[in-house]
């Protein structure tokens, strides 16, 4: 089973072989309340760890979603943008932002692990 690593941004990325798939956590999602727009990156992007490469919006905000690890986008969900709302059902699931293929593997270590993580967010 692959580990799951969290941002200050509130980004996960789940790491499978040389490739990441990442989304919003589920704090994020609750902070934001009902998504009601999504816009991915298109495959073929390439984006430096810590870049803007998404964005989402609620009925409360618009935010900017970072890349939490460099590398080139190979995927996005585009159910998310048909239905935006499914960010809020399973956001660390199923509603996964986009793939990509890792530039540097040790990036991931950077990140938190999920305990660093919760313990992050009881301060928020």
């Amino acid at each position: 089973m692959s580990e799951v690593r969290f941002t200050d941004q509130h980004e996960w990325v789940r790491v499978d072989g040389d490739e990441a798939t990442i989304g919003i956590t589920k704090f994020a999602a609750e902070k934001l309340g009902d998504v009601v727009f999504v816009e991915l990156p298109e495959a073929g992007r390439k984006v430096g760890a810590g870049g803007e490469i998404a964005v989402v919006e609620s009925v409360k905000a618009a935010s900017d979603v970072y890349s939490p690890v460099s590398g080139e986008v190979t995927a996005n969900n585009v159910a998310l943008v048909e239905d935006p709302a499914k960010v809020n059902e399973d956001p660390e699931g199923a509603s996964w932002f986009f793939k990509l293929k890792l530039a540097d593997p040790s990036e991931v270590a950077k990140l938190m692990t999920a305990a660093q993580y919760e313990e992050f967010v009881k301060g928020q």
